[in-house]
């Protein structure tokens, strides 16, 4: 999801790599959930959190949509997101002490909060969100460790191709400018990346690499 936004206005004026020490541990949060209500459609889940998903939850990802998750358009293409409850908006995985019940499967935008994410020529850099986190007094931790992703640069490769598939997806959109084409390459994305189960046992990084080089549509 695209922000149109000047991260000098939100952030502490760094840029932050896998390796750097940055102020966002929040002490396991200590039953504070603020940032998991009222966040609307925005949780959008990319392969990897589907994959995660239904793995840790023992469910396909049609049983996910109709229950935890909805699907919703994102910069043109229709993609799976985690549904709010509609009371207080919250989601649907906190339980009945406001924690997490998926905390150790938990999607990619939960684990980078209040930490976000721009893509440079070099690669992937962070950011930390000053004004997104109402825990105060937050302490130093490394990006790599903070996000909690068992190997941070194959993440950070799989987030950049996902990203600039998706960009290439929304340019050739724009250039076709047909309805029947959109809705047509929506579907395919959906059938490739979330529909076509990935085998759990096996490594994810490599199924989503063979899907993207199987793509044909663009």
């Amino acid at each position: 999801m695209k922000r149109e936004i000047d991260i000098k206005e939100i952030s502490d004026g760094k840029l932050y790599d896998l390796n750097d020490m940055v102020k966002a541990d929040c002490k396991d949060c200590e039953g504070c959930s603020a940032c998991c209500k009222g966040m609307g459609n925005s949780i959008v889940l990319d392969p990897l959190d589907v994959f995660r998903l239904t793995k840790g939850l023992n469910c396909t990802f049609e049983a996910l949509i109709q229950n935890q998750a909805e699907l919703n358009v994102v910069d043109g293409i229709v993609l799976p997101s985690i549904r709010m409850g509609e009371e207080g908006e919250a989601c649907g995985f906190l339980d009945a002490r406001g924690r997490c019940s998926i905390h150790s499967f938990r999607p990619g935008i939960c684990r980078l909060f209040p930490l976000g994410r721009i893509y440079t020529e070099e690669g992937i850099r962070y950011f930390l969100q000053i004004y997104e986190c109402a825990k105060k007094n937050r302490t130093k931790v490394k990006v790599r460790s903070f996000m909690d992703n068992p190997d941070g640069k194959r993440y950070d490769k799989f987030i950049a191709d996902w990203h600039d598939f998706l960009k290439k997806a929304e340019n050739e959109m724009e250039k076709q400018n047909d309805p029947n084409f959109t809705r047509e390459l929506s579907m395919n994305v959906l059938n490739m990346f979330y529909l076509t189960p990935y085998e759990k046992e096996q490594d994810f990084y490599d199924q989503f690499g063979k899907r993207l080089e199987a793509i044909t549509f663009l």
